[in-house]
């Protein structure tokens, strides 16, 4: 639904007497922003720029609260608009807010003397119901130690654990440990990757590649190598991303799970996520973007205040898969993840935000309805790996 109202006072009047708690709303945020963009854009006239501020009074996350100003933003360029500071022919103030059915999205535009109030709002998701439904995320300690932790699986009855060192095995009692020997200095946001299968295991790491057995002890030989490194894409297969070795990021380069060459442009991480049976593609992009793809990787829509961290999950509680999400932040603030869900290819949360001692530095798809997340604790300084589940209530 959206309102229009003479005047800024009158806001407040509006919220009460023309969205009552049974006002017809959008379906979802898309419908919302859409409808403002187009009244926006016949306002202040096609391809003139627009200033944008926000405001956040209701219950959304930063997450949401960022999702809708990069929907807002987005849709007012599809409409013609743009967005700038740069000698705004008119300034846009808007505020989020919300009532007990609906999530509402107040703006104030001004153009010279003249003023308009538009009021969208959009109806509270399903999945918003559900998150007082048991829907929550788990952690579980596997382990910790001083060294940096760049992956961890669970093998045997231990853990198999990757450091910029060496890679080691505490399984049955016992610790056994293999050194790495580096054929490059390793770069200093180091990365690595664990892949395990049967009694065997590799493990990609920047500019090198290493590859061993846990049984009937651990052995493992290291060679120099620039060869893509293969990320798990749930029942699809996997993915193989050329990793830039120097940097801390992928380049670009993928080869997709049907087998399809693919360039894109850089990303930090990749997970994939299904909707009513479709399939698209997250990735994590520098700037704090984070790209939506449908299944031939073309994009489709982006959400922005996620952290570069994902990992797809295969839950499915109440439908679709899961995508974990960290959130924006430093290297200097605990960090939170949280489980997304998507809907008309708009991303929604399905979960609380689980908080974490720390920031994480590591966060990898373990299959099923798992990840492994890597912390570093802000209160020890030390390195500790979770499980982290998402648990469907049922």
């Amino acid at each position: 639904m959206i309102a229009g109202v003479n005047g800024w006072l009158a806001v407040f009047s509006a919220l009460l007497v023309l969205l009552p708690r049974d006002a017809r709303a959008a379906d979802d945020l898309g419908g919302a922003v859409r409808e403002l963009a187009r009244k926006t854009v016949s306002y202040a006239g096609r391809g003139e720029p627009v200033s944008l501020t926000w405001r956040n009074l209701s219950s959304l996350g930063a997450a949401e609260f960022n999702q809708a100003r990069a929907a807002f933003e987005n849709a007012l360029r599809e409409a013609g608009g743009r967005a700038s500071d740069i000698a705004p022919v008119a300034e846009a103030r808007f505020t989020i807010s919300e009532n007990q059915t609906q999530i509402l999205i107040v703006q104030e535009i001004r153009k010279g003397e003249d003023r308009q109030v538009w009021i969208a709002g959009w109806k509270r998701s399903p999945t918003a119901a559900t998150l007082a439904g048991g829907i929550l995320l788990d952690k579980k300690l596997m382990l910790e130690q001083d060294e940096q932790i760049l992956d961890a699986a669970t093998v045997l009855d231990g853990v198999l654990v990757l450091s910029p060192s060496k890679i080691t095995l505490r399984a049955r009692g016992m610790t056994q440990s293999q050194p790495i020997a580096m054929s490059r200095p390793w770069p200093r946001d180091m990365r690595g990757h664990l892949r395990v299968s049967g009694g065997g295991f590799k493990a990609a790491l920047p500019g090198e590649s290493c590859s061993g057995s846990i049984e009937p002890a651990l052995t493992m030989e290291c060679r120099p190598s620039d060869e893509p490194w293969t990320l798990d894409a749930g029942f699809r297969g996997v993915m193989l991303a050329n990793f830039a070795a120097g940097r801390n990021y992928f380049d670009g380069r993928i080869v997709a799970p049907s087998g399809g060459r693919k360039t894109l442009t850089a990303f930090f991480s990749a997970a994939p996520i299904d909707e009513s049976g479709r399939q698209y593609w997250l990735f994590a992009l520098p700037g704090g973007r984070t790209q939506i793809m449908d299944g031939a990787f073309d994009p489709t829509g982006s959400v922005a205040g996620w952290g570069s961290d994902l990992a797809g999950t295969e839950a499915h509680c109440g439908g679709g898969s899961q995508v974990l999400a960290t959130r924006a932040g430093d290297a200097h603030e605990p960090d939170t993840l949280r489980a997304f869900t998507l809907s008309n290819r708009t991303l929604l949360p399905l979960t609380p935000p689980l908080d974490l001692p720390g920031p994480v530095t590591a966060l990898w798809s373990a299959g099923g309805n798992a990840a492994i997340a890597v912390v570093r604790d802000l209160a020890t300084g030390r390195y500790a790996a979770y499980t982290i589940t998402v648990n469907c209530g049922e």
